[in-house]
């Protein structure tokens, strides 16, 4: 008996693929195994950078209210202790836009917490 192999899958598990790759540059978007191993990577990439994107923010975040915590005469962790302490209840992300673009509603924050 003849062996049996799905090549309708198989060429779609492929056209998939290269659709993924198109854009590349070279051989690495019309060589299927070149093909292959560049979306493989760029998968690894994007998986692996998603978790560092949330790790660059919340960087962001803290530097810039540190900054704005500091013109108000306070460092970072003393703020934020506070900012737990009076049941605050703004996360990083809202409290570095407001230190950023609205000072004086970042200002309302530190004298209430003061």
């Amino acid at each position: 008996m003849p062996r049996s192999v799905n090549s309708v899958a198989s060429r779609a598990r492929r056209k998939k693929v290269m659709k993924q790759a198109k854009g590349y540059f070279g051989r690495r978007k019309n060589v299927w195994t070149v093909a292959k191993n560049a979306v493989e990577k760029a998968m690894v990439y994007a998986y692996r950078d998603r978790r560092t994107k949330k790790r660059n923010f919340r960087s962001l975040w803290i530097t810039r209210i540190n900054a704005g915590a500091r013109m108000h005469g306070m460092s970072y962790s003393e703020f934020m202790g506070k900012v737990k302490a009076n049941n605050i209840d703004l996360n990083r992300k809202v409290l570095a836009d407001l230190a950023m673009n609205h000072p004086d509603a970042f200002k309302a924050v530190v004298d209430k917490i003061k």
